[in-house]
């Protein structure tokens, strides 16, 4: 287990800037993931901290160990890679023990701990085993054993679902979080994905464009974003481009299209902002403290387990989710619909520069 400090690190290819003075803290025993789409420097994050890539400038710190420029090895960090790389030609066993013969071990110790790692991921029985006769999961299983067995002080992560299909993404991000918790081992994990991260983390780096944007528990990410970034890139929410026309201390009326919103918090300065609603905040009946939108139903979705309604307001399309076939009776396209949003649930936040 290990604290994991970076303090303003830049890191630049040619012209590029990718990391443009990152700063983080990630605490003991925490899986912490990095997220964001591509290009915006997660994965050079991750590099970084495993001792595979140096800084331009900023300081990398294990505890109370600055490691910026020791190797992997002497940093006790290990990374999963993406494709796993697992060696074709050796079994399961010897692609586990690997690290441990490098290190010269004992062969009664090796073995000792081979069969601890194999009993962690639930793959005993499959030690005599080549890459090429497991299926993906299997391959990702043992790619985290490898990892685990030379006990390193740091486990990272980078993209290591993306190879898999839903099914299996599933299964194994679930036992990530299982191996994770039972050894109380540090984890930082990479992702793009936010149903992802959103289930496997204690905290989030939501990242964009070599900059940390916001960092947070999956709850205070999606329901707390603190810019227009974090706020469209949580998943399916609604993000309308708006303009405070009346303030009243911390309170705020804001219009988009022919609408006015009343009585919604807000401190900042800046009269262009965004509205940001989650689709499941939006009632198809009247609640306490309500804003009112009426427009018409343009699309009716049915998900199996949800039912989007997406109304057009001008030419503002908003989303609203619901469970309950009710909520959809006698709705139908081109039909009026009426959104009611519990003004709490509406964030303003400053509309983001281009």
């Amino acid at each position: 287990m290990v604290e994991v400090k970076l303090k303003d690190v830049v890191k630049t290819f040619g012209e590029t800037v990718a990391l443009k003075g990152v700063d983080l803290e990630i605490k003991h025993g925490e899986l912490f993931t990095l997220l964001g789409p591509s290009g915006c420097g997660k994965s050079t994050t991750l590099r970084i901290i495993a001792g595979l890539d140096f800084p331009d400038r900023g300081e990398i710190w294990f505890d109370d160990s600055e490691v910026t420029y020791l190797s992997s090895s002497e940093r006790g960090a290990v990374l999963v890679f993406q494709n796993y790389a697992l060696w074709p030609h050796m079994t399961v066993y010897d692609n586990i023990a690997y690290g441990l013969k490098v290190r010269k071990l004992p062969k009664s110790e090796i073995d000792k701990k081979v069969r601890w790692a194999l009993e962690l991921v639930k793959l005993e029985g499959f030690e005599d085993r080549y890459p090429t006769q497991l299926s993906g999961g299997q391959q990702q299983r043992v790619a985290i054993a490898r990892a685990l067995v030379v006990e390193p002080k740091l486990l990272l992560l980078d993209e290591p679902l993306s190879n898999l299909d839903a099914k299996l993404r599933l299964e194994m991000r679930s036992e990530i979080r299982r191996i994770q918790r039972e050894l109380g081992i540090t984890v930082i994990y990479v992702t793009h994905d936010q149903e992802e991260a959103m289930a496997i983390s204690d905290r989030i780096a939501v990242m964009n464009i070599g900059n940390i944007e916001q960092v947070g528990t999956p709850r205070e990410i999606y329901e707390q974003p603190r810019t227009e970034f974090v706020a469209s890139f949580m998943g399916k929410t609604n993000v309308i481009p708006a303009k405070v026309v009346e303030r009243e201390e911390n309170k705020v009326t804001v219009e988009f299209e022919s609408f006015r919103l009343d009585g919604l918090t807000y401190n900042e300065k800046n009269d262009n902002v965004v509205i940001v609603i989650r689709p499941e905040r939006i009632s198809l009946h009247p609640i306490e403290n309500a804003v009112t939108l009426t427009g018409k139903v343009d699309l009716i979705e049915y998900y199996g387990f949800f039912i989007e309604i997406v109304g057009l307001f001008g030419e503002k399309r908003i989303i609203a989710r619901t469970i309950s076939d009710k909520d959809i009776k006698g709705l139908k396209p081109q039909g009026e619909v009426t959104f009611y949003i519990n003004r709490e649930d509406i964030l303003v936040l400053p509309r983001q520069q281009l």
